[in-house]
């Protein structure tokens, strides 16, 4: 158990991309304030969602089981904020539960390649489906911002013309797109501010954050092979862009 504090500083780190391993091919559209459930329409660009992470060292291997809301509702705030992780953890026989959220996606369409996951869980009053049960263990000694990690996810992720993209270009020429911003470090963060994103972040040397309207629509497919995916120091996701895209 000496192998707790480690375990939990990289779940904490790691769950902002551990939901697009099994997301749905369901997609809600944007969060108005008086909205608890998820509007059943097209585009999912800015739709709020909230994640609850199970995780057990009974194994001694470090595992986390994923819930999230997408696209069962838009993750309340009122019943977000009365979590109790503890009393989670107690109820779900868990060595300990983790919060994440509220984080927004910056996608207009997810297609989940595959059958979704359809069991269900309450917290507090907020539905969620489980999306993955991830080994964690092995991603102890990365889990840090501006790290790339691979993840299994088979989905494929359209961003339409006319739609800002952020992008962040490593020292070797890699470019990561933004696939959901996060308001746990930086609840002021908004899809309107993201444009002034950079004087927010520390940037390693070397690397740039830019963005750029699309003139086209622009399709990341990660189903044959795994999706290299990172955060920034605000917690914020991306996943790369392929040199070389799957067929």
């Amino acid at each position: 158990m000496h192998r707790s504090p480690r375990v939990l500083a990289s779940v904490v780190f790691l769950s902002g991309f551990l939901l697009v391993s099994a997301c749905s091919s369901n997609s809600s559209s944007t969060q108005s304030p008086a909205q608890t459930t998820a509007p059943q329409q097209d585009d999912m660009r800015d739709m709020r969602y909230c994640e609850v992470l199970l995780v057990s060292l009974a194994t001694g291997q470090p595992v986390a089981t994923v819930y999230n809301t997408y696209p069962l509702n838009l993750c309340p705030a009122d019943k977000w904020t009365a979590l109790d992780p503890k009393a989670i953890a107690a109820q779900y026989g868990a060595t300990v539960a983790m919060l994440n959220g509220p984080r927004h996606w910056m996608i207009n369409h997810v297609e989940k390649v595959g059958e979704p996951s359809l069991e269900k869980a309450d917290f507090g009053g907020i539905e969620m489906y489980k999306q993955a049960t991830v080994p964690i263990g092995s991603l102890l000694d990365q889990s840090k911002p501006y790290s790339v990690y691979p993840v299994s996810r088979s989905v494929i992720f359209t961003w339409l013309a006319g739609t800002e993209i952020f992008e962040l270009t490593g020292p070797d020429g890699a470019r990561y797109i933004m696939q959901s911003f996060s308001q746990q470090k930086d609840q002021s963060l908004t899809l309107a501010t993201l444009p002034t994103l950079r004087s927010k972040l520390a940037l390693p040397t070397g690397w740039i954050f830019s963005s750029r309207i699309l003139t086209n629509d622009f399709q990341l497919v990660t189903v044959k092979n795994p999706a290299q995916v990172m955060q920034d120091d605000l917690g914020n996701s991306y996943s790369m862009i392929p040199s070389t895209p799957e067929n």
